[in-house]
């Protein structure tokens, strides 16, 4: 099998928590790529060792990085972000923070039944990775990456002090110990 296509998982300047959360954003896209590259080798040649050991880090990474990028959002970005707003804006971002945690619910939906069919590639089954499941799960991803950075973090940018910003920083380091993005 080919190697798996990835990008250096280069730990993230939490001291700078917008760039922080768009690093997290490019190892969640090269992750997604793994997945479909797994689905492909999967349909075309089966099964092998490398194939169970990519299933295992991906899992690894969606379930614990991916579980803490959408955390870093929910618990700390967003939240402020609200409390900065102004009474016109307010409304607006009510609706897109509502948005985003419906979207970060559907990805965790997708991902519980997308972890499953991985847990037993992981274990040796000869499952196949359908590769309808693989691109639904990759475009929900895509489709949220792309509000995020285009319309979240831009407004993020506006709204934030440095003080608020230092914070975030702070709890996403916090919460992730020596992990990475």
């Amino acid at each position: 099998m080919p190697a798996m296509s990835g990008v250096p998982k280069a730990v993230p300047d939490f001291s700078r928590p917008l760039e922080a959360l768009k690093t997290c954003h490019k190892r969640i896209k090269s992750e997604c790529e793994k997945l479909r590259e797994l689905a492909a080798h999967l349909r075309d040649q089966g099964s092998d060792p490398q194939v169970r050991q990519t299933a295992a880090a991906v899992m690894r990474y969606f379930d614990t990085a991916a579980r803490y990028h959408h955390e870093d959002e929910e618990e700390d970005l967003l939240p402020r972000m609200m409390a900065a707003a102004t009474v016109g804006r307010g409304s607006r971002l009510t609706r897109m923070v509502a948005d985003i945690a419906n979207e970060h619910r559907v990805m965790d939906r997708e991902w519980t039944e997308m972890r499953a069919v991985l847990q037993e590639i992981s274990a040796g089954e000869n499952v196949a990775l359908d590769t309808l499941d693989v691109d639904r799960f990759i475009k929900l991803y895509q489709s949220h990456i792309a509000v995020e950075e285009a319309s979240v973090y831009p407004l993020a940018k506006m709204l934030l002090s440095s003080e608020d910003l230092a914070a975030i920083g702070a709890s996403m380091a916090q919460r992730r110990g020596n992990s990475s993005c």
